[in-house]
């Protein structure tokens, strides 16, 4: 018998307020809303939390060699796992990072993990880059 907590809502990000109230997201939208926002933090611009983000806009001029993809995941790695304490199983978290061939200016990022609470797999894709 699967036992799952109910998908609670919660204030979406960015915030939102129309005549009936502030917007809602899913636990699910609500844990992607918050990856993108770990990803496009650039560390140091939270005052009061400096090491929060991982600056992927950056990453897209680093290079594409497989050492520089390499440090980029563990650098996502930490990140995501940071961000998403309590959110996230961390032992879920897959980080896929690469390069279109046909769009080296731009870098994907795929996410799988598994969401704590709720024991859901779930799965988001950025596109950075080229013009986004």
């Amino acid at each position: 018998m699967d036992h799952q907590l109910p998908d609670h809502h919660a204030l979406r990000f960015p915030f939102a307020i129309g005549s009936d109230g502030g917007h809602t997201s899913t636990r699910a939208e609500r844990v992607r809303q918050q990856i993108e926002q770990v990803l496009m933090t650039v560390p140091g611009e939270r005052v009061f939390r400096p090491e929060f983000g991982a600056g992927v806009r950056q990453m897209v001029f680093e290079g594409s060699s497989a050492e520089l993809v390499a440090i980029a995941t563990t650098r996502l790695r930490s990140s995501l796992e940071d961000g998403l304490r309590g959110e996230v199983d961390p032992k879920s978290l897959q980080i896929e990072t690469r390069r279109p061939e046909d769009a080296p200016e731009q870098l994907v990022i795929t996410i799988r993990y598994r969401l704590a609470t709720i024991n859901v797999s779930e799965e988001a894709t950025f596109e950075i880059g080229g013009g986004d």
